[in-house]
């Protein structure tokens, strides 16, 4: 198939791969993007797959925590402004409250807050403030205690990223040092068997490729794979990352050390994987002041 200059683009923009070596990946996958970022790793050629985890859309991410229950609502503006703003914080903050009450996103959208219903809240909102707002996301966890943590605070409770820990156990102050480690870790799961199990075969193929390439018996082969994969596990996954407040342990180690086991968490971003229109601040500022 034709290989356009808007794919090859898109390409060298996820990875950083080179023009020619960008092309040559495409046609080789018949133009499929994720299979050209594996045939650019396998040749170690990409030097990130920046796309998927990049953060475009503004707002807060607000977190509520009541009796062993925690959850955290993801609310999207426009611009940055608007989430410095006390009447959006405010509205942030009694969304939070009342996702407490409820068991998914549909239902919190019709959960009533001061006499009306989250929907015709924000709607009441988005005419007062003057920008789109979005109710995106909402996450729950229980545990025997719940703590949560808010990275880049704009307010109490809420900010630009927002993770709740389950523990069995009670620490809160060990909690608390796990939910700092995730919020700069993003861990992609709790452990090995919580993983994705596509995520886990991709990663095995291009890491299968790679040793492959190397041109070794496959007895040396199998073994490459294997400790390529453990380290990979190890980085992705929350119980085998090194923690970050003392990395000559696993964050598992350190749970048990403590006198805890960590059982769940959530981590909320604002604006994760959402595509946003790149606008200079020049004309963000001009916008926000048109009202």
């Amino acid at each position: 198939m034709a290989i356009t200059a808007a794919q090859v683009k898109e390409l060298r923009e996820m990875t950083g791969a080179g023009m020619m070596d960008a092309k040559k990946a495409l046609t080789e996958t018949d133009g499929d993007i994720e299979a050209a970022v594996d045939w650019l790793r396998t040749k170690g050629l990409a030097k990130a797959a920046k796309k998927a985890g990049r953060t475009a859309a503004e707002g807060l991410v607000a977190l509520a925590v009541q009796d062993g229950k925690g959850v955290a609502v993801e609310v999207n503006s426009e611009t940055d402004f608007v989430g410095k703003n006390a009447e959006f914080q405010q509205m942030v903050a009694s969304i939070a409250s009342a996702a407490l009450g409820v068991s998914d996103l549909d239902a919190l959208k019709t959960a009533d807050v001061n006499g009306k219903a989250v929907e015709t809240l924000i709607t009441d909102k988005i005419a007062t403030i003057g920008e789109n707002m979005t109710l995106r996301r909402m996450a729950t966890l229980e545990g025997e205690q719940v703590v949560s943590y808010v990275h880049n605070a704009a307010a109490e409770g809420m900010g630009k990223i927002g993770v709740l820990v389950a523990l069995k156990g009670d620490n809160e102050d060990f909690g608390r040092q796990v939910a700092m480690h995730i919020a700069a870790a993003n861990p992609a799961s709790l452990g090995e068997a919580d993983l994705d199990p596509a995520l886990v075969e991709r990663e095995r193929s291009v890491l299968t490729e790679q040793a492959r390439e190397s041109g070794k018996p496959e007895a040396i082969i199998e073994n490459m794979i294997k400790g390529r994969m453990k380290k990979y596990l190890g980085e992705v996954t929350l119980l085998g990352q090194a923690f970050v407040i003392n990395p000559d342990l696993t964050v598992e180690a350190a749970a048990k050390e403590a006198g805890v086991e960590v059982v769940g968490f959530v981590r909320l971003e604002v604006g994760e994987g959402i595509e946003k229109e790149v606008e200079d601040f020049a004309a963000e500022v001009a916008k926000a002041a048109k009202g």
